[in-house]
C-alpha cells in the first residue's frame, strides 16, 4: 500500500502544496500501488499532478503520451521549474533535431528524467520503441484520452495503436486521463487501452449555477433573441449557430437593433477573427455570434448567457458550449431554440459520411432530440448522459423544473415495456421495442417472427411518442439501460426486474409541446450575488468607463465580487470602501472616490437604509509574515534571500506577494525585477495583462510560457497589479 504520509511530503517538497484537490490523493495512491487508473476530471481539477507526482516518487521514467506539441512543452517547462535539473522532464517529438534527441536519450538513460512526454506519432516509431525497451519505465500516462474514441469529440486514429505499442515495449501500470467522456466514450477508452479493470475516478459534471431552457424555434426566433438580450443589457453572451452564413446574418440583425455584436467563424481572416474575439474579451461588445470554432481558446469567466440558435449535433457538444457560461460561479443562462426541422437538416448532412460515421451521428442526434423534447429535469438528463445520477426530483434551475407539467401514471405501460424487452431477449433497440408493443408488423419484426409473440400489440392503443417517453424516463429512473457496446439496445436492470415482480407507482411527464410555450427564464441565484442589481449594473458601467479612460482592463480596478459587495453593503466613504474584500486602502484611494459618490447618490435618491455593520476582510489584519515581507521589500532585500530567511520556497514567497497586492497593499519589487529581467521582456508580460480581459494567471502562463518562466510571469503580475490597481 502506498505511504500516504510520504505522498503528502512529496507534494510539499516538489510542488509546495499542503493539500490535494478533490480525489488526487486516491488517484496517486492507486497508481503507486501498481493499479491501472482511469481519471475523468474537469479542466482545472488538477489532472497533471495525478501523474507528475507519482513519476517523481517512482523509480524509472514515466512515459506520458500527449496529443499537442505546445501542451508538451508547457508541461515540461513547468516540471523543470519545480526541479533542480532541467533533465527531470523532456519531450520527444517531431520538433527536435538529432542533437536534441540524443541529449534527451542521454538524460533518460542516466536516470535524471522522471517524465518523458511523447506524441502518439513518436510513440509508434520503431527507433523510439527500441529506445523505450532499453529503459526502466515506471508507468504510462495517456493524456486527453478521449482522443482514442471514435465516439469522442477529438478522435485521433493514432491513439488507437497505443495499447499494441505498450504490449511491444513492456507492460507497466497505465493511467488514462480526460476532461470529458460519456459512459460510451469511457468504456471505449478503457477497452481500447486494455484497462477494463482499472480503478475509475470521476468528478461531477453538475454545474449548479447554470440555468437550462429549451424554447420552440419559430419564425420569430430573431425577435425572441433580441428581446432576451435587451432584457440582459450589459451582460456578456455567446450565440452559437451551425452555419457561417447564419452567423453573419444574425450578427448584422443584432447590430441593426442596437445590440453590440460581432461575428466569429473559421471562414473569416485570422486578423479579423482575433480582433473580434479581443473586442468581446475587453467588453467593447456584449455579444459574439459564432460557430463552434469560438470559445475553445478563451476562459472568460463572466459570460452570462449562451444561446443556441440551432440545436447542437450532440449533447457532448451542447454541454461543452453551455459550459462557457458562468465559469465564475455566477449566473449562467443556457437558452436553446429547437425545431425538428434542424434535426432533419443535420441528419441529411450526414448522408455523405461513411456508414459507421452515420450510425454514430444518428445516435448522437437521437440523444439530443430526447433532451430537447423531454419535460424531465434537464440537469437530470444531462448528468444521466454522462453516467452520473442526479438524485433530486427538482433542480429548481431549469425550465422543466420551474414550470413542471402534470405527471401521468404509467405503471402498466412500464410493466408492458419490461415484459417485451425480456421477451425480445434484450437484443433490440427502442424503435423495435415500440413497434412490437403497438403491433406494427414491419419487415424486420416479421423476419424474427416477433409478430407471433404474446407481447405483440400489447399497447396497440398507446401513442408512439408516449411510449418513447416511458422508455426514456424509465432509463433515467434506473429501470432500463442502454447497452453501451451495442447502441440503443435496451436491457432491463435488476431494479427493473424487481419492479416487474412488485410494481409500484411510476409517473411520467409527457414531452413538451412547444407551440403554446412562452416562458421567460427564471434564474435561481440571480445575475450576481448583489442585493441591489440596479446599483450593481451602475457600478459595472462606471468601472467600464473608468477602465476605458485609464486604458486598463476592468478587473484591475475592481473585480466582480468587490462590486457585488458594494451593491450589498453600500459603502459611502473611501474608508468604508477600503474595508470591502479585494479593495484595500490603496485601491480605495486610487479609484474609490467616484464609486462612493455614485453609491451615496443612489442611497439618497432611493432612501435606502444601509446595513449598520459592513462585514469585511480587513487589510489591517495582516499576518506577521506578510508585514515582515513588506518590511523586507521596503529595505530592498533580494527576494530569494528574503524567501530563505522566512523558511519559504521561492514560489511560496510569490504566493504571499500575490496575496498582499490582491488585498490592496502596494509594494515595489522593481529593484529585484531589474536584476533578473530586461525591461523589454518585462513590458511584454505587462502588455499581456494590460490587454487581457480577465486576471487569468493560467492563461498568461499558457500564452507566455515558451519565453518566460512561471516565476517571471507571476512577479511581473505582482508589479502590474500593485502599480495599476493599488
Amino acid at each position: 500500500m502506498a505511504d500516504i504520509k510520504a505522498i503528502h511530503e512529496a507534494l510539499k517538497y516538489n510542488f509546495g502544496f499542503d493539500n490535494f484537490k478533490g480525489n488526487q490523493l486516491e488517484i496517486i495512491s492507486s497508481l503507486l500501488d501498481g493499479e491501472d487508473v482511469f481519471v475523468l476530471m474537469p479542466t482545472g481539477g488538477g489532472k497533471s499532478l495525478c501523474y507528475q507526482l507519482p513519476a517523481l516518487m517512482s523509480e524509472g521514467t514515466a512515459i506520458v503520451i500527449s496529443p499537442l506539441i505546445a501542451l508538451m512543452k508547457n508541461q515540461v517547462d513547468a516540471m523543470r521549474n519545480y526541479g533542480e535539473d532541467d533533465g527531470i522532464a523532456h519531450f520527444l517529438n517531431s520538433s527536435l533535431n538529432k542533437a536534441m534527441i540524443d541529449q534527451v536519450k542521454a538524460d533518460v538513460l542516466s536516470g535524471k528524467t522522471k517524465l518523458l512526454y511523447v506524441a502518439p506519432e513518436s510513440f509508434t516509431k520503431e527507433e523510439n520503441m527500441a529506445f523505450m525497451r532499453s529503459i526502466k519505465i515506471s508507468f504510462y500516462a495517456v493524456d486527453e484520452a478521449h482522443c482514442i474514441s471514435e465516439w469522442g469529440h477529438d478522435f485521433r486514429p493514432e491513439y488507437r495503436r497505443i495499447r499494441s505499442i505498450i504490449n511491444l515495449v513492456g507492460q507497466h501500470p497505465l493511467i488514462a486521463l480526460t476532461a470529458t467522456a460519456t459512459p460510451k466514450v469511457q468504456h471505449d477508452i478503457q477497452k481500447n487501452l486494455g484497462m477494463l479493470n482499472a480503478r475509475v475516478y470521476k468528478s461531477s459534471f453538475n454545474r449548479e449555477n447554470l440555468y437550462y431552457e429549451v424554447r420552440p424555434k419559430t419564425k420569430n426566433v430573431d425577435r425572441d433573441i433580441i428581446r432576451f438580450i435587451k432584457a440582459n443589457t450589459g451582460k456578456s453572451g455567446i450565440i452559437y449557430c451551425l452555419s457561417r452564413k447564419r452567423v453573419e446574418e444574425l450578427a448584422e440583425t443584432l447590430k441593426l437593433n442596437e445590440i453590440s455584436a460581432l461575428p466569429y467563424h473559421a471562414g473569416m481572416d485570422s486578423a479579423t477573427r482575433s480582433e473580434n474575439q479581443d473586442a468581446f474579451l475587453h467588453e467593447k461588445v456584449d455579444v459574439i455570434v459564432a460557430t463552434i470554432a469560438f470559445g475553445m481558446g478563451i476562459d472568460k469567466p463572466d459570460v452570462r448567457y449562451v444561446i443556441h440558435y440551432d440545436i447542437p449535433k450532440s449533447l457532448e457538444g451542447y454541454y461543452q458550449e453551455t459550459g462557457r457560461a458562468g465559469r465564475d460561479g455566477g449566473e449562467g443562462t443556457c437558452l436553446t431554440f429547437y425545431t425538428k426541422k434542424d434535426l432533419q437538416k443535420l441528419d441529411k448532412l450526414m448522408q455523405s459520411k461513411t456508414a459507421a460515421e452515420q450510425v454514430i451521428g444518428k445516435h448522437l442526434l437521437a440523444e439530443t432530440e430526447s433532451y430537447a423534447e423531454s419535460s424531465v429535469c434537464r440537469r437530470k438528463i444531462l448528468l444521466h448522459y454522462f453516467g452520473e445520477q442526479y438524485e433530486a426530483d427538482n433542480c429548481g434551475n431549469c425550465d422543466n423544473c420551474l414550470n413542471p407539467k402534470t405527471q401521468v401514471e404509467a405503471k402498466e405501460e412500464l410493466c408492458a415495456v419490461i415484459e417485451t424487452v425480456i421477451a425480445l431477449k434484450e437484443k433490440f433497440n427502442v424503435d423495435y421495442v415500440i413497434n412490437v408493443l403497438i403491433g406494427r408488423p414491419t419487415d424486420e419484426v416479421r423476419s424474427y417472427n416477433h409478430d407471433d409473440i404474446e407481447e405483440f400489440g400489447t399497447l396497440s392503443n398507446s401513442d408512439e411518442k408516449m411510449l418513447a417517453t416511458v422508455i426514456r424516463q424509465a432509463a433515467i429512473a434506473g429501470y432500463l439501460e442502454k447497452d453501451i457496446d451495442n447502441l440503443d439496445i435496451i436491457k432491463v436492470t435488476a431494479k427493473g426486474k424487481k419492479f416487474l415482480k412488485k410494481p409500484v407507482s411510476f409517473k411520467i411527464v409527457e414531452d413538451t409541446d412547444y407551440t403554446d410555450m412562452d416562458i421567460e427564464p427564471q434564474i435561481k441565484g440571480g445575475a450576481s450575488c448583489a442585493a441591489d442589481p440596479v446599483l450593481y449594473s451602475m457600478l459595472k458601467d462606471l468601472r467600464k468607463k473608468m477602465a476605458k479612460k485609464l486604458d486598463l482592463p476592468p478587473y484591475v480596478i475592481f473585480q466582480e465580487p468587490s462590486l457585488e459587495a458594494m451593491a450589498t453593503t453600500y459603502p459611502i466613504t473611501v474608508d468604508e470602501l477600503a474595508n470591502i474584500a479585494g479593495v484595500g486602502a490603496g485601491k480605495a484611494k486610487r479609484y474609490g472616490e467616484e464609486f462612493v459618490k455614485l453609491i451615496k447618490l443612489h442611497v439618497d435618491e432611493n432612501e435606502i437604509e444601509r446595513p449598520e455593520d459592513i462585514r469585511v476582510r480587513s487589510v489591517a489584519n495582516k499576518s506577521k509574515l506578510k508585514i515582515s515581507i513588506i518590511q523586507g521589500i521596503d529595505r530592498k532585500i533580494d527576494l530569494e534571500e528574503l524567501a530563505e530567511s522566512k523558511g519559504l520556497e521561492f514560489g511560496e514567497l510569490i504566493d504571499e506577494l500575490e496575496a498582499i497586492v490582491d488585498a490592496g497593499t502596494k509594494i515595489n519589487i522593481d529593484y529585484f525585477l531589474n536584476e533578473i529581467m530586461d525591461e523589454d521582456r518585462e513590458f511584454d508580460i505587462i502588455d499581456f495583462f494590460k490587454e487581457s480581459q480577465e486576471d487569468d494567471l493560467e492563461a498568461a502562463i499558457q500564452e507566455l510560457g515558451d519565453e518566460f518562466s512561471e516565476e517571471e510571469i507571476r512577479l511581473v503580475r505582482v508589479k502590474f497589479l500593485s502599480e495599476m490597481g493599488n
